[in-house]
């Protein structure tokens, strides 16, 4: 039930709409003002706090109109300027010394809050969280007297934009009932079948595909902000903004097994206590190292790519766990359930990370690149391999497109892998294997890419089959194409061939990885081309007997290839 609205009294005291706040800041979804901090500071928090919260309020309030919340921050941002003001929630503010510039950046968002209801895309919704949420943390910094350490406010912009994101997917169904407001972009929301299709119960898998693209993207922030404890002065402030990533990160875990449609999703108190145990068990190190996250992630993720990089050790397997991380993220990006304008955008913000790292997973594939000699211009043709996955409708025309494409997103992983493995002077193998992996997931997946209208199939061999071009999953059940899938297959075991010859001119053991990875594949090709190519084509994968074998084989125990 909603508080009553508070009248206005003359001569400008407290605007809130109610006696009480909404919440205080011992309610909010993440540390606001917690005993981490040194008391004088917290003071100072706690009069940022009230202030903001009052006008949060009025922004959010479903009984005021429009026009009379846009007067009442009015009147806060004029008190802001008057050291003198009657309005009790600034004058703390001016006795605190702090916040009013911060203060005044959150209050055009909570403007904006009190007239917008839609966010076109998602660099809309980030701009409101530029000035919605990252203020705090620039306060913070500066109480700190960390103000002005770009490092810090870029990590610490990150971590607020995240947070913003994370309890905007969180309370998606009570902004949208009690203020007809929703931060999803209206685009993304167009995939799952606009905004009706989207909160539809019933539509739970499309819902889920959206949801864990822009999961995706809270991660992202979320890796930028990793190094923050790292960059701080103040120990407290590096234990809170641990403990506070730590938080977010339990929340998206959440959020990506649970549905906020459908029930409320939402961390408690045992959640903040191991985040606090966790944040300060890792005091000294200032939060977890790059490495650690970048393993963690390749372990959960289960490739059978993983199961190749297992038989390097050392510096050698971070490196190709960082190359692994990298090219998952991309292809993570390309594959997403968001609009491809928003996908183009996001791999061009990787373009510019190989330049200018800054997030875990940029570091530590930097950090690869300059160890083992791995060339910028192979992470750079992953991307542009990505760029065309990106698209809504793909087709490639010529065999010469397909062999581009395979060189890119498949060739580039090979030559940035023999490197790796300590045998620079393979390239031209692992460019050639990387493009038989390539063909054969390409025939594992005709129809599951169908699903998402991209064909890699070159028009120019569907022609001369007599298939029009058309809807993919017409185009995948042609009569004659089951013929091209043959000879691609043919093709891909030719490569392995070659691959099985060619391996022996170079270090045998330094080329372990891609051994286990070449018996692994192959079996998936001997396996569809068992099964054939027309009618029904079950995706072929690996059994548990197989994939202990390759664990085996990554050990050194059994030939590999």
């Amino acid at each position: 039930m909603n508080a009553p609205v508070a009248p206005t009294p003359p001569g400008g005291s407290s605007l809130a709409v109610s006696a009480a706040p909404t919440r205080d800041h011992d309610t909010e979804n993440f540390p606001t003002a917690s005993l981490l901090l040194a008391r004088p500071v917290r003071a100072q928090v706690m009069a940022f706090y009230r202030f903001v919260r009052t006008a949060d309020d009025i922004g959010d309030s479903p009984d005021l109109a429009p026009e009379e919340k846009l007067r009442r921050l009015d009147a806060m941002e004029l008190a802001l300027d008057d050291p003198a003001t009657a309005v009790p929630e600034a004058a703390a503010l001016h006795r605190a010394g702090t916040g009013t510039e911060e203060a005044r950046r959150m209050l055009s968002a909570f403007r904006q809050d009190a007239v917008k209801r839609r966010y076109a895309d998602w660099e809309e919704l980030v701009d409101y969280c530029r000035r919605s949420a990252d203020p705090v943390g620039r306060m913070l910094l500066r109480l700190h007297g960390d103000g002005g350490n770009v490092p810090a406010e870029a990590a610490a912009d990150a971590l607020c934009t995240a947070l913003q994101v994370l309890n905007h997917l969180q309370d998606l169904v009570p902004d949208r009932d009690a203020l007809d407001r929703i931060y999803l972009p209206q685009c993304w929301m167009a995939l799952a079948g606009g905004e009706a299709g989207f909160f539809d119960p019933a539509n739970a898998a499309r819902r889920r595909e959206v949801l864990d693209a822009a999961l995706d993207r809270v991660e992202e922030q979320l890796d930028r902000a990793a190094i923050l404890p790292r960059l701080l002065r103040s120990r407290r402030l590096a234990v809170q903004s641990a403990m506070t990533i730590r938080c977010a990160r339990r929340l998206l875990a959440r959020l990506r097994r649970g549905d906020p449609v459908t029930g409320r999703v939402a961390l408690g108190k045992a959640d903040f206590a191991q985040a606090l145990s966790g944040a300060l068990a890792g005091a000294l190190r200032r939060g977890p190292a790059d490495a650690a996250v970048v393993a963690g992630r390749v372990s959960r993720a289960g490739s059978s790519f993983a199961r190749g990089m297992a038989a390097l050790r050392g510096e050698r397997r971070r490196a190709l766990w960082a190359v692994y991380a990298f090219c998952r993220a991309v292809d993570d990006i390309a594959d997403g359930a968001m609009p491809e304008a928003e996908k183009r955008r996001f791999l061009a913000d990787w373009r510019g990370k190989l330049q200018r790292p800054d997030c875990i997973l940029s570091r530590e594939l930097a950090w690869a690149r300059a160890a083992y000699g791995v060339p910028l211009a192979e992470c750079e043709a992953m991307i542009a391999g990505m760029e065309t996955d990106s698209a809504d409708r793909l087709r490639l025309a010529t065999e010469a497109d397909l062999d581009l494409y395979c060189r890119r997103v498949a060739g580039s992983v090979g030559a940035m892998s023999v490197r790796i493995f300590g045998a620079p002077e393979a390239e031209g193998f692992g460019l050639d294997l990387g493009h038989t992996f390539q063909l054969t997931n390409i025939l594992r997946d005709v129809d599951e890419d169908a699903l998402r209208e991209r064909v890699y199939i070159p028009r120019d061999l569907l022609a001369a089959e007599g298939i029009p071009d058309g809807p993919a999953r017409e185009i995948v059940a042609h009569p004659r194409f089951a013929a091209i899938c043959a000879r691609l297959g043919e093709r891909a075991e030719a490569g392995f061939a070659r691959a099985r010859r060619d391996i022996a001119r170079f270090d045998r053991q330094a080329l372990l990885p891609a051994a286990v990875m070449m018996w692994g594949y192959g079996r998936l090709l001997d396996r569809m081309r068992a099964r054939g190519w027309a009618g029904e084509r079950p995706r072929p994968s690996l059994g548990k007997a197989e994939k202990l074998r390759m664990a085996w084989m990554a050990l050194g125990f059994g030939r590999a290839a």
